[in-house]
């Protein structure tokens, strides 16, 4: 039986608690940020402490999924794990379409239900796919990149790490080469062409709002 414990309580802790049942982990506890709701239950699962308290009481050997949006704490926060002995375990929900010529980073990819990916993918550590993401082929990931449910990333596009693509957006196939680092593509957005490291893009065609 594996064990495993979330990191981070919020909005989305039930979907990554649900994530990781469906993928047969028991979920042991969770961590929250500080130590405010110690002894609280989220969703029936009690938070056992601040991720200072986990630290404290050593990760070595242990199974972590991080539940927080922001990916830039997320990166940080992995990559004490992993430095301390700990484990970030790739898990895809068995109703995901997977290509057998995909590859993808056994450490902390978190890829949830209905996703698609496709031939060719490759996909980096710590990445999160929601919900009914479909990854077309020979697509690059680089490391935490976000993709919000039923959003669809078009053919030969590498985005860079932390890229932030939002729910129900489309990157069209043959159009965009690169999504660049830490960029923010907003819901919703038809991205037609490359969009810069950190610019925030929105609409249809999606255009530089900041």
């Amino acid at each position: 039986m594996k064990h495993i414990f979330l990191l981070g309580v919020g909005h989305a802790t039930p979907f990554f608690i649900e994530l990781a049942e469906a993928c047969g982990y028991v979920v042991d506890g969770l961590y929250h940020y500080n130590d405010e709701r110690t002894g609280e239950f989220d969703h029936g699962y009690s938070i056992l402490g601040s991720f200072a308290d986990m630290f404290k009481e050593g990760v070595r050997g242990r199974n972590y999924c991080l539940t927080m949006g922001n990916m830039a704490i997320k990166e940080q926060v992995s990559k004490r794990i992993l430095a301390e002995g700990g484990l970030l375990p790739t898990i895809i929900h068995p109703s995901a379409s997977i290509s057998r010529f995909a590859k993808i980073s056994d450490c902390g990819v978190l890829i949830s239900n209905r996703c698609e990916i496709q031939a060719d993918v490759e996909i980096e550590e710590g990445c999160v796919l929601w919900s009914s993401c479909i990854v077309c082929h020979n697509t690059k990931m680089g490391q935490y990149v976000f993709c919000g449910p039923g959003s669809l990333v078009g053919a030969f596009t590498n985005l860079d790490s932390k890229a932030f693509v939002g729910q129900h957006s489309l990157i069209i196939s043959g159009k965009v080469d690169s999504i660049g680092e830490s960029a923010i593509i907003g819901a919703g957005a038809v991205v037609t062409k490359s969009v810069d490291s950190g610019v925030v893009v929105a609409g249809n065609p999606a255009k530089r709002i900041r």
